[in-house]
């Protein structure tokens, strides 16, 4: 199958630190791609470098292409439009708008907002329509932030840390909508919860010290604990099949690059 994305030999240099040193991968046009490693290793800027997010005192080379189109030379919010969804690590929700609000500026021009599909998928959000963002929960924040991204169609989307600093039971919420989610749209995952990876991914991409470290099948990097002790500094085995409810977690806090 041709891949939906592919990223070839991508560099990042931000304040002189040379964070992704050549990183190459592919994302398969179904099913959810997992990027994995420990805290600091350069995933997020990853994540930020394809959808043309890296800071102003950065230096980004390489190749990154969706389909055949090249993204590194392309403002973020033209990439948004011809169908890439981003929902960033932290949500970055409008705090002081209300949820219809936050909901209303994610509109794409031209195009008919898929309401009933985000309330079908987070009835929360409608019931919450006239409350401001900044009251609501870290859960319903990333139902929004998820939301936001759904309220359009995509070829592609890439979803940041979204079970971070979650109860466990709206972890298995958003698993859900996630696993529903990619039936109908690739997904590029950065995640840390094992029992979300083993439910959701597909195929696995490994970074660490800047570099692709390994690279396969998700099934088969959980089912090696040896492996994923390595390449992850935790065990795989005990993990839970359930996201929630004890699954093991790469790291906690949170990443600097």
């Amino acid at each position: 199958m041709t891949a939906i994305l592919t990223v070839e030999d991508l560099s990042v240099r931000i304040a002189g630190l040379h964070i992704l040193q050549g990183v190459s991968f592919t994302v398969a046009p179904t099913g959810v791609t997992v990027l994995l490693g420990r805290n600091g290793v350069g995933k997020t800027t990853t994540i930020r470098a394809v959808v043309g997010l890296t800071p102003a005192n950065g230096e980004v080379t390489g190749r990154v292409r969706m389909g055949e189109r090249s993204l590194l030379d392309r403002p973020t919010h033209r990439l948004v439009r011809e169908g890439l969804g981003y929902v960033p690590e932290d949500r970055c929700v409008f705090a002081g708008l209300t949820v219809a609000e936050n909901l209303r500026l994610a509109e794409r021009r031209g195009t008919t907002p898929a309401y009933d599909r985000v309330y079908s998928l987070f009835p929360e959000l409608d019931r919450r329509g006239r409350q401001r963002a900044g009251s609501l929960s870290g859960g319903q924040q990333q139902m929004l932030a998820i939301g936001r991204v759904l309220l359009n169609d995509n070829r592609l989307l890439l979803v940041d840390e979204p079970t971070k600093g979650l109860a466990p039971k709206v972890v298995t919420e958003v698993a859900e909508v996630l696993e529903r989610v990619a039936e109908t749209v690739p997904v590029l995952l950065v995640e840390q919860n094992l029992a979300v990876v083993r439910r959701l991914a597909t195929d696995a991409v490994v970074i660490d010290a800047g570099r692709v470290a390994w690279s396969g099948s998700a099934q088969d990097l959980l089912a090696e604990a040896e492996l994923t002790k390595s390449l992850l500094g935790v065990g795989s085995a005990e993990t839970s099949h359930t996201p929630g409810a004890g699954g093991e977690a790469v790291g906690v806090r949170k990443e600097n690059a």
